[in-house]
């Protein structure tokens, strides 16, 4: 029973809490970052509020939220919840948790979820008790780790669990939290008097190196350590700040993934004859404590399995290398461990090493960069996080070298080495400036961003719902199955996107976009219930959140059919088939999509082209008598007159026409090609009918606007209708796709 005094005792440790502890958010509206995982429309977030939680786990570095997120999960859902911390907690702890969990569901039908923070200090005992209570559903687990859950979690325990990877917060981000402590009345600053100037803030977000908790406390040292003005106020001075937080972290786990990757993109930068990104990463590695005679070893192995025959010096030298960095120690030792890697970067000897420290100026300096994701260490986890995937292996190029990006995306372009002008180095300068040129116009020409994109969340396989998905998609005529593959190869998907299929009516796209995307979210656009209907009837078979979200409108009833699920939902993809060629206003179509689309965001569209499709005139038989030769020969120029007339919005336009339209609409990069697609069908009466009925907007009706008479266009219908049964017919598809800026 709780007393009066443990109400009071409670009360002053809340009080008595770190800043940071105190303003941990309680709901998703508080919650600051990871929108890749939260925003409005994707799975993790609908999950919450609905509050259908699977066994999840949270992977990211310190300071970015993940036992923030569990803790809004438990103030959300109406399951009990239990929190373990795998530092202290054993499998007493455990069985005493699950014995209460079978009790609570079968006498209440109440669920329980079980929050393991650090959940990789486990071992694999411990893990293996924990395995049979989330595999017979006792318990739901919602685990954190700082470590790449792939090698640090049990494989089973993994295969049951959705893996959210968390990132490091923008410094956006950072600025929100900060002043969000600043104003909180209850858990923060609010009432008291605090200014903070702007180059301070600025300071604080970029130095905590997107972890939150670091700013929340070197805020908190700040605002507790400075004395109030003669006017009663706290001002936060740059000084002030400079004190707070004086040197940034940078994440680097000696057994983890930093660790790995580091070095992977600092073997690869020396690999691709790289001199700055070797520079970079190598001084990431110094400025984060790594054993120099790790690099070394590294190193060692290099010369000989790298560089080889082509120059014979180099085991020797990075040998030699070695043994002076034993004999001179730190911090002169740092110079021949940066001549060593100079050297296998480059092949031969320079003196030109004092580049290196301006690399590690700039690691102290400035934001920590991340390792781009094709550089990444690919042996542990490329299925599981698509790392190194897109990395081209330079020994597969002619001269042993490709141009590709190995400085991270905010460096490009920094020089830390310059050659110099004598002895054999004088024979580099201009191979290094050349191949520094063609890498910067790979960057530029986006080449290099084209690579797949790092996994951020992954799904255990439900391989009913993959079949029944795969069957759905495959049901396409060879045409359509086409254009499919054309627009959803238009560019690398993530697990976690939200996309949107603007026309839905057929499901062409709808199927394929559950399957890019079991950990975002399908929003399927369609004119009428019946046709949402014959959709959620045909998704029975899925999983409730693996569903499409039907929209039951046009295209420009989109925002209010949105704001029905949330105002704020933005796409990563959109995709349709005949969007523009049926619209009144493709320019009003274009913009409205561009609004819907998130910075970065893609869309594709199939369009048929009317002024290119197929004429029926080439069906017609040539007759033999010279009337009925002048009436085919009126009706030819007449069908030419309807396709090519550029008063006709229907026909008026191609594929140039569009893409400068997505420009004018601030979509930023657009292209556009042009297929030809060929198929075997017979002509129906019916369809004869409708192309031939005589009302205002009809084939008829139009060939009548250029010279035909009634008799000529019913001489016409009637020969189609003897010769062209089996035709082959040719539409000419324009694909349209774009970046949001």
């Amino acid at each position: 029973m709780t007393t009066l005094f443990d109400h009071a005792r409670e009360k002053k440790m809340r009080h008595e809490q770190p800043l940071a502890a105190r303003m941990r958010p309680r709901t998703l509206e508080e919650y600051i970052g990871q929108e890749h995982i939260l925003a409005p429309g994707r799975l993790l977030r609908r999950a919450i509020q609905a509050d259908q939680m699977s066994s999840l786990i949270f992977y990211g570095p310190p300071g970015t939220g993940k036992t923030t997120l569990a803790a809004v999960i438990a103030n959300t859902t109406k399951s009990t919840f239990v929190t373990l911390n795998a530092v202290m907690a054993g499998i007493a702890d455990l069985r005493e948790i699950t014995t209460a969990a079978q009790r609570r569901l079968g006498e209440y039908g109440q669920r329980t979820i079980l929050f393991i923070d650090e959940v990789h200090r486990w071992n694999k005992a411990q893990q293996d008790a924990l395995l049979p209570w989330v595999e017979n559903g006792t318990v739901i687990l919602i685990g954190a780790t700082t470590e790449n859950p792939y090698f640090t979690v049990n494989r089973a325990l993994v295969s049951r669990s959705r893996i959210f990877q968390l990132k490091p917060l923008d410094n956006n981000n950072i600025r929100d939290i900060i002043r969000s402590a600043m104003l909180d009345p209850e858990r923060g600053y609010g009432q008291r008097r605090l200014t903070i100037d702007d180059d301070a803030l600025e300071h604080l977000a970029d130095i905590a190196n997107g972890d939150a908790r670091a700013a929340l406390n070197a805020l908190e040292l700040a605002v507790e350590t400075t004395p109030p003005d003669q006017d009663g106020v706290i001002h936060i001075t740059m000084a002030v700040a400079e004190e707070s937080i004086q040197r940034r972290a940078v994440l680097y786990d000696k057994e983890g993934d930093c660790h790995f990757d580091t070095i992977s993109a600092f073997i690869k930068s020396m690999r691709g004859s790289d001199p700055d990104a070797a520079f970079y990463w190598l001084a990431k590695m110094v400025y984060a404590g790594e054993d120099p005679r790790f690099i070394f070893r590294r190193m060692t192995i290099f010369a000989s399995e790298d560089i080889g025959m082509a120059d014979p010096h180099a085991l020797a030298f990075v040998i030699a290398a070695a043994e002076a960095f034993d004999r001179v120690g730190l911090p002169e030792g740092h110079y021949p461990l940066a001549h060593a890697a100079l050297y296998c970067a480059t092949a031969p000897k320079s003196n030109s090493v004092m580049g290196f420290f301006d690399a590690l100026k700039l690691v102290g300096d400035e934001r920590e960069a991340e390792v781009p994701n094709h550089l990444k260490d690919a042996s542990r986890d490329q299925e599981g996080f698509g790392h190194g995937v897109g990395y081209r292996y330079p020994h597969a190029y002619r001269d042993h070298w490709v141009a590709q990006q190995y400085l991270p995306s905010t460096l490009q372009g920094k020089i830390f080495y310059e050659p110099g002008h004598i002895g054999y180095e004088q024979t580099l300068a201009e191979t290094v400036r050349q191949r520094r040129e063609l890498q910067l116009a790979a960057v530029r020409e986006q080449n290099q961003s084209l690579a797949p994109p790092e996994i951020l969340t992954f799904s255990p396989a439900d391989k009913a719902a993959e079949k029944w998905l795969a069957r759905a998609a495959d049901t396409l005529s060879s045409d359509l199955a086409a254009i499919r593959e054309t627009l959803f190869a238009s560019r690398p998907f993530q697990r976690h996107d939200l996309i949107l299929d603007i026309t839905a009516d057929a499901g062409v796209f709808t199927w394929e976009a559950l399957r890019r995307v079991p950990e975002g979210g399908v929003f399927a656009l369609v004119a009428s219930e019946a046709a949402g209907q014959q959709l959620l009837d045909q998704a029975e078979s899925l999983p409730l959140l693996r569903r499409p979200i039907i929209l039951v409108g046009t295209p420009e009833q989109l925002p209010e059919l949105l704001a029905k699920h949330d105002s704020d939902i933005r796409f990563d993809f959109i995709v349709g088939r005949n969007l523009l060629s049926r619209a009144s206003d493709r320019s009003a179509i274009l913009k409205l999509v561009a609004g819907l689309l998130l910075p970065g965001g893609g869309l594709a569209v199939a369009e048929n082209i009317p002024r290119f499709s197929q004429r029926l005139g080439a069906f017609l038989p040539r007759p033999q008598d010279a009337a009925g030769q002048v009436r085919h020969e009126r009706f030819l120029a007449a069908e030419e007159a309807v396709y090519t007339n550029p008063a006709d919005p229907i026909v008026n336009w191609d594929d140039r026409d569009l893409m400068q339209q997505a420009t004018d609409a601030g979509l930023g990069v657009c292209k556009s090609s042009c297929t030809v697609f060929r198929r075997d069908q017979t002509i129906a009466p019916a369809q004869l009918e409708r192309w031939f009925a005589d009302h205002p907007g009809s084939f008829a009706q139009r060939l009548s606007q250029h010279g035909l008479t009634p008799e000529d266009i019913l001489a016409a219908k009637a020969a189609l209708a003897r010769a062209a049964r089996h035709v082959t017919w040719h539409s000419t598809v324009a694909f349209l796709t774009a970046t949001h800026d």
